[in-house]
């Protein structure tokens, strides 16, 4: 698909999301649309019944069930974004989880919780139980446009369930719809909040004293990095300035205000508001001030993505990746020498050069970071990330930090970085990574795809792929399935005799076609390169 007019563009009021009729929508539309669990939760909007009060009563009940099958007897930590669906999801689901009797643990004064914090307070409510164990669910759709709403399920382990887990709950959830909600209990708001089950919490005072266990908070404050932060209206908007008075940093927090239209952002390519702070679209107006500060950054809404700004510009996520792995690995001591890396398979192979370099194993799985929880939880992997710029690491001591995404550990981590080095990442990328490894050339291109191309993405086999040549290169290996774990992909990386590769997928949160391309050979060949796997996907 070509690039929006509006890309990059802010938005006119008249072209921003009538926040009344989506929530009015959310209790009075009729459902339309099944319980689908993604690569991140269940995802859909109220305005066409795909994500309405009736499917999060549903999955509500549904994970009440899972827990007593499971035997989960512990709290469950309940958070919310800022997105305008976020929020009477909240409450419906705490209507269900109050008339189930179990004990919930909300942020206090309704506060937004975002996804990381989750994972963090189940780890930390956990550690050292063997029964009793605490669990949790974010209202989340994390960077999707300002119509959506999402649903995820944390279980004991912290970060997100695997396929088996949500597996259980979608077929369950739908299910109960199906019986039209008569097995569904649920009762008011109001007296869900004041029930003996429900208790209040700070989330974020725990969580900030304890940063410093993973970022050397000293260094920076030391060298007075000048840091920029633009939540992004997100749910993490009320905790830099915490951390900022805490660890005496000189950080400028450019955009404090929630807005659930998102009318402060610029559009992304297609023209939709879209809060991926990967994107250069979406992040017009934060790279518009890279000059003012050493290093900038912005998250999405349920802080589980970074986008790392310097005076060069925005980074490039695999780049920022392996400059993080190459700076971590050498500046952790207590980190055990025979941990891994663990990576996407649809991420830049300059990361496992960088960790050949630095004589450590690759740990490389499909997309979603359910795959690298039990490896973060044992300390088998030190630290991972999906090219989508999503990562989280272990503690300075080697011990887990969160098995979810962090970008909070992720951006903080930047300015360590620089304080420590004297460049930025994207120095440190271009002046010690290219002149040692090379420099590929990696883009990901989306577009929409329909439901019989999906399909053949998802029941590919490498037999299904004649071509025994692409751009005029050998084709060296078809994936399927993940070299590491060896489970689908849900489509096909295609690797090319002289290190190139591209990558087919549907998105498992919208109706999108991600081709990822990594070209050897500069922009001729990445354009060669995509001429033909377009083809080949038509």
């Amino acid at each position: 698909m070509g690039l929006h007019n509006l890309a990059g563009k802010p938005a006119a009021k008249s072209m921003l999301t009538n926040i009344s009729r989506l929530v009015s929508s959310y209790y009075t539309l009729e459902v339309k649309g099944s319980v689908f669990f993604g690569t991140s939760g269940h995802r859909g909007t109220s305005f066409n019944g795909t994500f309405n009060e009736s499917h999060i009563a549903a999955i509500a009940q549904a994970v009440c069930e899972y827990r007593q099958t499971k035997k989960i007897t512990g709290p469950i930590f309940l958070g919310f974004d800022t997105h305008a669906l976020s929020e009477p999801a909240f409450r419906t689901t705490l209507e269900v989880f109050a008339a189930n009797n179990m004990h919930v643990i909300i942020h206090a004064k309704d506060e937004y919780t975002p996804t990381p914090v989750i994972s963090f307070l189940i780890l930390n409510y956990n550690k050292g139980k063997t029964k009793g164990l605490a669990d949790g669910v974010i209202i989340t759709p994390s960077h999707n446009p300002p119509c959506d709403g999402g649903f995820k399920y944390n279980p004991p382990s912290g970060g997100p369930a695997d396929k088996d887990v949500t597996d259980w709950i979608q077929k369950r959830a739908n299910q109960l719809m199906a019986a039209n909600s008569s097995e569904i209990k649920k009762i008011p708001y109001e007296v869900a909040r004041r029930a003996n089950t429900t208790q209040v919490q700070d989330f974020v005072t725990p969580f900030v004293n304890e940063l410093s266990k993973v970022i050397d908070m000293e260094i920076i404050r030391e060298n007075g990095i000048k840091i920029g932060v633009d939540p992004m209206g997100g749910s993490g908007i009320h905790f830099w300035e915490p951390i900022a008075d805490k660890y005496n940093l000189n950080m400028d927090i450019v955009n404090p205000n929630v807005d659930q239209t998102f009318g402060f952002m610029t559009f992304d390519w297609d023209g939709q508001i879209r809060m991926d702070c990967s994107s250069t679209y979406a992040m017009a107006k934060m790279i518009a001030m890279k000059d003012k500060f050493d290093i900038a950054w912005g998250n999405d809404p349920d802080f589980d993505r970074h986008g790392i700004i310097t005076p060069e510009g925005l980074m490039n996520p695999n780049h920022y990746l392996s400059v993080a792995i190459w700076y971590l690995f050498q500046n952790r001591p207590l980190w055990e020498k025979n941990v891994q890396i663990g990576k996407t398979l649809v991420s830049s192979n300059m990361i496992n050069k960088v960790a050949q370099g630095l004589n450590r194993k690759v740990y490389e799985v499909p997309v979603g970071f359910k795959w690298f929880v039990d490896g973060l939880k044992l300390g088998n992997i030190a630290f991972c990330g999906e090219e989508s710029a999503g990562a989280s690491f272990l503690r300075k001591d080697g011990t887990v930090w969160t098995t979810d995404k962090d970008g909070f550990c992720m951006t903080l981590l930047a300015a360590e970085i620089l304080a420590k080095t004297g460049k930025t990442p994207q120095e440190i990328y271009q002046d010690v990574l290219v002149p040692e490894y090379g420099e590929p050339l990696y883009k990901r291109v989306d577009s929409p795809i329909d439901d019989k191309q999906k399909t053949w993405l998802q029941t590919l086999t490498p037999d299904a792929i004649k071509e025994s040549t692409i751009a005029g290169l050998t084709v060296s290996k078809i994936r399927t399935t993940a070299p590491s774990n060896h489970e689908p992909i849900g489509g096909v990386k295609i690797e090319l005799s002289d290190g190139s590769w591209f990558a087919i997928r549907p998105s498992g949160t919208e109706p999108i076609m991600k081709l990822y391309i990594e070209s050897y050979g500069g922009l001729n060949l990445w354009q060669k390169i995509y001429d033909e796997a377009i083809s080949l996907i038509q």
